[in-house]
C-alpha cells in the first residue's frame, strides 16, 4: 500500500520560475482566486515598494495544493504588518483542502511572530475565522455582464443611463493607451484634489510591464481630443476589474466618468467577458453611492486580523478623523511636490 504524500510548505523564491508557473496554474483553477493571487504581484510589491514578500506554497509532492501571498510592511508611521496582500482589495489564502489551509495559516502565524509584526491581515472575500477581529469598512460590487450590448445599457438604472448617454452626446471617445502617461497625469491630479498621496508612476508602468494584456489603460477624450478621464483595469479569467482611475475637473460636466465605465463595460461585452467587478468602496461614501446608482449591490469584504501587539484593528484610511489635517494640507501642496513625496507615504499604507 502506497504511503500518503507528505504535505509541506515552501516559500516561492524570485528565481523559481517553475514553481511560479505551478502557483499560477493553481490560482487559475481555484474558484475563489483573484487577480491579486497571481505570483507576479510579489515582483511588483518587492521591486516598486521595497517590501519583503513571503509567498507560501503548500505542496503534496510536486503538486501545488495551496497558496498564501503575503508581504511584510515595516513602517515607522503605521507600524509593522504581514498582509495578504498590500495594495490589493482581495487576498488571503487559497487551498484545495482544510489540511493545506491549516498548514499555510500555521506557517503564516509562525512567520508573523518571528517578524514581530503588530498584526496579520487576510483580505478575504469569504470569511474563514469567526473569532478573528473583522474590519467592517469595505464592500465590493460585482455584476454579470450580459452578452448583448444594448441589454447592458438597459440594465443601468434610468438616471445613471441618462448620464452615460450625455457623455455619448458630448462626443466623448475612448482609446486604449500603450503607456501610463495620460493616465498618470489624470490620476495624480485627481487624488491630489482629494488630499491623498499618489502612487508612483513607476508602479503603474510596472503593472503594465508585468501583466501585459491583463493590465490595460483606457483613456476618454473630449470632442477636441483632450484627455479628461482614464482608468487602469485588470483582467482575470472572464472578469474585468477597473482598479485605478483619474478624472480632470472638466470630466464632471461632460459626464466623462460615467461614459468611461460604460465604455469599459461595452468593450468587455464585446470580448465575451462575464463579470464586471467595480471593486471595493468604503461604506456610505461617494464612490459607494456611484456604484449603487449603476445597479450594483454591495457585497461584504472580510478583512480578518490576528492581533499580536495591538489592541484594535488599524484604521489607516482617509475616513480616520486624525488624518483630516493631513488631507487638508496635502490639497494645498504643489502637485509636483505631492507627486515626489507621495511614494514615500503610500508605500507604508498598503
Amino acid at each position: 500500500m502506497r504511503e500518503p504524500v507528505k504535505l509541506r510548505v515552501v516559500r516561492l523564491e524570485p528565481w523559481d520560475r517553475a514553481l511560479a508557473q505551478a502557483w499560477d496554474a493553481f490560482v487559475q483553477d481555484h474558484p475563489q482566486a483573484t487577480f491579486f493571487h497571481r505570483a507576479a504581484w510579489a515582483h511588483v510589491v518587492r521591486d516598486v515598494f521595497g517590501h519583503d514578500t513571503h509567498y507560501l506554497c503548500a505542496l503534496e509532492g510536486q503538486t501545488v495544493v495551496g497558496v498564501l501571498p503575503m508581504a511584510h510592511v515595516d513602517s515607522l508611521l503605521f507600524g509593522r504588518s504581514l498582509t495578504s496582500l498590500p495594495f490589493a482589495v482581495y487576498g488571503g489564502l487559497l487551498a484545495a483542502s482544510q489540511e493545506a489551509g491549516n498548514a499555510l495559516e500555521a506557517h503564516a502565524d509562525q512567520l508573523a511572530r518571528q517578524l514581530q509584526v503588530d498584526h496579520l491581515e487576510f483580505r478575504n472575500v469569504s470569511r474563514r475565522h469567526d473569532d478573528w477581529p473583522l474590519q467592517d469598512l469595505y464592500v465590493t460590487f460585482r455584476k454579470e455582464i450580459l452578452p448583448d450590448e444594448e441589454a447592458n445599457m438597459l440594465a443601468i438604472p434610468r438616471k445613471q443611463r441618462a448620464m452615460v448617454r450625455k457623455g455619448i452626446k458630448n462626443g466623448l471617445t475612448s482609446e486604449i493607451d500603450s503607456d501610463v502617461g495620460r493616465f498618470f497625469a489624470l490620476y495624480a491630479d485627481n487624488v491630489h484634489r482629494h488630499g491623498t498621496p499618489a502612487m508612483p508612476r513607476k508602479y503603474f508602468q510596472c503593472l503594465m510591464d508585468t501583466f501585459g494584456r491583463d493590465c490595460e489603460v483606457m483613456t476618454v477624450c473630449d470632442a477636441e481630443g483632450v484627455p479628461v478621464s482614464s482608468v487602469m483595469s485588470f483582467y482575470f479569467r472572464d472578469e474585468v476589474l477597473p482598479y485605478y482611475a483619474g478624472d480632470a475637473v472638466a470630466a464632471r460636466d461632460l459626464a466623462a466618468n460615467d461614459f468611461k465605465y460604460w465604455e469599459l463595460m461595452r468593450r468587455a461585452c464585446a470580448r465575451g467577458l462575464k463579470v464586471f467587478d467595480y471593486g471595493r468602496s468604503k461604506k456610505e461614501t461617494g464612490s459607494y453611492a456611484f456604484k449603487k446608482n449603476w445597479g450594483f449591490e454591495p457585497q461584504p469584504l472580510h478583512y480578518e486580523y490576528r492581533l499580536y501587539t495591538r489592541d484594535s484593528i488599524p484604521q489607516n484610511n482617509p475616513s480616520n478623523r486624525k488624518y483630516k489635517l493631513m488631507i487638508q494640507t496635502w490639497r494645498k501642496m504643489p502637485i509636483g511636490l505631492a507627486n515626489w513625496l507621495g511614494p514615500f507615504i503610500v508605500r507604508n499604507l498598503g
